[in-house]
Parts: structure tokens; sequence; C-alpha cells
């Protein structure tokens, strides 16, 4: 991978000293960063820490071959390119090694010139590659900070810190509830600066497995345990120079907290069975849905860690404070997901939208319009369309949704079953008269028949006022 100050690492793996130093001088001439090692099992050894985008290997090496080393190499890091030096009498091994994923082979002697071109090839196809990544993730991205628009005041907010941190080192904390959009800001903040070209690694605390987690943030060494057949870049080393992003930081234990504080303080880590620290460069940003204040106070969150994190916080609204954005969030998903289709709402179903207090946020909301893309007519949304949340929650009644008891509102029961108890429960207070009804429940007469008629609502009260 490219490290953070955008060198080329280099490394130079040959018995021979001499010609070991005419690579070291060639690649030190272009820029790079260079490290040697005269064996296969020496530069086995430096890989983790060196993370080398280039290894030039000689085909004939004691103990192991180049082709062998080849194979390690590119089981370890896929995304690097090896070129292979040999004599006169060993083409034939090059081209087969070639063919194991080598870049290509340079034969010895050969001129200062050829390996210089040589590397430059290589050095254009990495930052292709790595360009070609970068724009991939800000097309992604961008078109997912459609999550995060909007024009009311604490968005604009949020937008106007992205903007402030997006070149700075400084550790970030980003806090709300889930579906807010926490990894899109991270995103947005990685992106949006000098950061771009550089790694963003992502990391879901709470899905880390508890028994692996010191090997998967720091790394580990070949046989550091059982299992451990050769040795791995943490995520950690992965995000060097670039920006890492700790989802759901609250969810990490104790002793787990302790061991990233001192990454933090250190600004190193040292990888599992390893005896050596390797020191990197890292933007923090975390993420929690969790009140990390209280957490501290309770004894389940480290005070000192809280402290290191929350330099800089971000507070992320929950849609219901700020209502005003959903039309234009709408209209967002709608372009997303209509395929082209000018699809619109129903005044009657905006209003549901409007009205509903969003428990998932900007993700349910997505969803939901994703749902009624799917299940309505594509030309236009009516209420009905709309996932039963929200007519069990707010298009019935937000009032009348109060009357269902706490022990009903706890239960298994379906949403279907919840709203059909609701409509009852209207119809029963207003005697039956339809036009009363559906004005209460906020849907048109023509959706109160088709939802009595599902429920069966119909045979039971066909004696009421207004049904026969």
């Amino acid at each position: 991978m490219i490290t953070g100050d955008s060198r080329i690492r280099l490394l130079v793996v040959e018995d021979e000293q001499s010609i070991r130093r005419l690579c070291m001088t060639v690649g030190g001439a272009l820029g790079y960063l260079c490290s040697e090692a005269e064996s296969a099992e020496a530069a086995l050894a430096l890989g983790p820490a060196t993370s080398p985008d280039i290894v030039i290997a000689d085909l004939r090496l004691p103990n192991m071959t180049g082709a062998e080393l080849l194979r390690e190499i590119k089981a370890r890091f896929p995304a690097t390119e090896v070129v292979i030096m040999t004599g006169h009498g060993s083409i034939e091994s090059a081209v087969e090694a070639m063919k194991l994923g080598a870049y290509d082979y340079i034969q010895k002697p050969f001129r200062v010139e050829e390996l210089r071109m040589l590397l430059r090839r290589i050095e254009e196809k990495i930052r292709l590659v790595q360009e070609n990544s970068v724009l991939r993730e800000r097309v992604e991205t961008d078109q997912q900070l459609d999550g995060i628009i909007g024009e009311s005041a604490n968005i604009r907010e949020v937008l106007r810190m992205i903007g402030r941190l997006k070149d700075s080192w400084i550790p970030v904390l980003i806090c709300g509830e889930s579906g807010t959009g926490k990894e899109l800001v991270a995103r947005a903040i990685h992106y949006r600066g000098a950061f771009a070209r550089r790694p963003f690694v992502a990391v879901d605390c709470g899905a880390l497995v508890s028994t692996l987690m010191e090997s998967d943030l720091f790394g580990y060494t070949k046989g550091a345990f059982t299992g451990a057949v050769k040795s791995k870049t943490g995520l950690f080393q992965a995000a060097d120079g670039g920006t890492i992003f700790l989802d759901e930081i609250g969810e990490l234990p104790l002793e787990m907290q302790a061991k990233l504080l001192r990454v933090l303080q250190e600004k190193e880590v040292r990888p599992v069975g390893s005896n050596e620290n390797v020191s990197l460069e890292v933007r923090v940003v975390a993420a929690t849905n969790r009140d990390l204040e209280v957490a501290f106070r309770e004894g389940t969150f480290r005070k000192d860690l809280f402290f290191r994190l929350n330099v800089v916080r971000i507070d992320l609204p929950p849609l219901r404070e700020r209502r005003s954005d959903i039309p234009m969030l709408v209209q967002c998903f709608l372009d997303r997901h209509a395929g082209g289709e000018n699809v619109k709402f129903t005044p009657a179903a905006m209003r549901l939208l409007m009205q509903y207090d969003w428990p998932g946020n900007v993700r349910e909301l997505e969803n939901c319009i994703s749902r009624a893309l799917t299940l309505g007519d594509r030309e236009r949304i009516d209420e009905d369309d709309l996932s039963p949340a929200l007519l069990g929650r707010n298009g019935v009644g937000k009032a009348h949704f109060a009357e269902v008891t706490e022990s009903e509102a706890s239960s298994t029961m379906a949403l279907e079953e919840l709203e059909k108890l609701t409509i009852q429960r209207v119809f029963n207070k207003v005697g039956g008269d339809k036009a009363k009804a559906g004005e209460l429940l906020g849907i048109s007469r023509a959706t109160l028949y088709r939802k009595l008629k599902r429920y069966q609502i119909l045979a039971d009260l066909s004696t009421a006022k207004g049904l026969e």
C-alpha cells in the first residue's frame, strides 16, 4: 500500500550486497522509502512493518527461491508488485514467476536506466490503481452524503464541522443514534480533504470477536498463536498515514480500551507475538450511539480514553429533530432508487412521513422509500404504500396509539395486528362513523375501506353507523 506521505516503499531481497546496494540507490534516487534483506526469511520478517509496494527479489536465494518468496508475498500483500532478478540461464524460471503473479523480470547484469524505467512503470501502475480506488470511494461517498444533506440549522452545523476538520489530524468523536449517518460523516471528513489519497479503514468495534480483537487491530507475527501460520498486518497499520474509523467505540471491553489508549498516546502498535513496536501516524475518528460520559461514570468506559477521543465532538441530530429536511431527503432517495422514473408522493403520504418519529432515523427513511417503490405503482406513492410502522405509530393517529396498553405494546404482536387493534378502537370511539374515523386516523376514505376489508373489521361492525 502507499503510505501516509505517498512515497513508494521498495524492498530489495538479494544476497549479493553490491547488487542490493545498486537497487537501493536507484530506488532512493526516485524518492522511494527503501529497505533491504539478504534472504527471503529476512524479507518476510520485515514485511508487516514495511508494507512494501514494490519488491525486487533475486530468483536464486538461500533456503527459498524467488518464486517461493513471490507466493508468500502475494499471499500476504496481494497489491504488492514483484520484480524477479535472474541470470542468463534462468529466463524460463523468471517467465514462470510472471505466471505466478510477478510484474516483470530483469536480467543481470542490468543497466541503471533499465531498472529505473521498470520502477517508473510499476510506480505509474500503483498510482493509477490508487487514484481509481480513491475516485470510487469519492463517488460512493458523494452519493452516500445524500444521507446527511439538509438545510436545517443543526445539519448545517454538522456540514460546517466536516469542512473544518477535513484536513486536521485531531481526533474526532461522532455521537448520534443508530441510522443518523455517523460513518457517512467520518468518510466525508476523510475524503473531502487532504487525506483523500490515504487509507480509510472502518472498524465495527461491536462486531470484533473478543478473543481476536488485539490481533485484528494490531496484527500478529507468524507463530504468535495456534493457527498463525503467517504474519498479518493489523487494521491500525493498514490505516497508517490515513484515517481509522472506530465505530461503536463504546462496545470495546475495558482491557482493550487500555491497549487502545496506549496506541493513541505512543503512536505505535506492537503486533501479537512481536518484541518490537511499529510506529504509525493515524487520524482517529470514533463514533458511538451511547453516552460515554455516563459510561465512564458507571465504570464501563475509561475516563482517560474518553478525553483522548473527545477532542472535537460532532453530535448528529436524529431525524425527528430536523423534520424540515425530510422532503429533501425523500427526493434524494427517490432519485437513487426510482431508476429514473418520475415518482411522486401524495400530500397524505408526505404528511405521514413528516409526522412519524423515525426511531431508525435516515436509514429507516431510505428503507421506507425503497419499500414503497417496490410495492407501490411506481407513479404515485400513497399512504397505504408506506410501511405499517408509520400507520401503527403515527398515521393511525398519534393520540389513539397511546391508548394501547403497555402490556400490548411490549408484546410480540405484529405491526399489522397493532394497526388492526388501533383501527378497531377508533371505530368503537366514533360509533363506526367512517368519515370521523378516517379524519381521526389521518387516512383517506378509500384507504380506510381497504384496511377495514383487509382486517375484516366490516363484519365486526356491520351494524355500526355509516357501514351499511
